[in-house]
């Protein structure tokens, strides 16, 4: 099976050897996204909620690039260095799903790449 690979400038770079996205017949894989302003490469500032909705914001740039949307979510992986913040990330996830609600993990984690304090990885499946 091919492999597609998805790219757009809608959302940050990759800062390291790996793409946005890629997708293996009817699935897409979306690279973990971290709170990077796309027009910078640079950390956003701001508390939980407003890293956790660029978050958002980012994987919405690469899953439209890929001609999907939330609504073709089948999993969400959630890394946070806190897990006091996991009422907080749901408040924001809440916004850009609707049920039924893909799976899901939060895990707790030591530390993120340049500081964040939450990255999320998505697998969509469509059609």
């Amino acid at each position: 099976m091919s492999r597609t690979i998805i790219a757009t400038d809608n959302a940050p770079k990759a800062i390291g050897p790996y793409s946005q996205a890629v997708q293996v017949g009817n699935t897409i894989y979306t690279s973990g996204q971290i709170p990077l302003d796309p027009s910078t490469g640079e950390m956003i500032g701001g508390d939980i909620t407003a890293q956790a909705r660029r978050v958002f914001e980012n994987l919405r740039a690469v899953i439209e690039a890929a001609g999907a949307s939330f609504d073709d979510v089948a999993r969400v992986g959630i890394y946070l260095t806190d897990l006091g913040n996991f009422a907080a990330v749901n408040a924001v996830m809440a916004e850009y799903f609707r049920e039924p609600y893909p799976a899901r993990s939060t895990i707790g984690v030591a530390s993120l790449p340049r500081g964040a304090q939450v990255e999320v990885d998505l697998v969509l499946v469509r059609g």
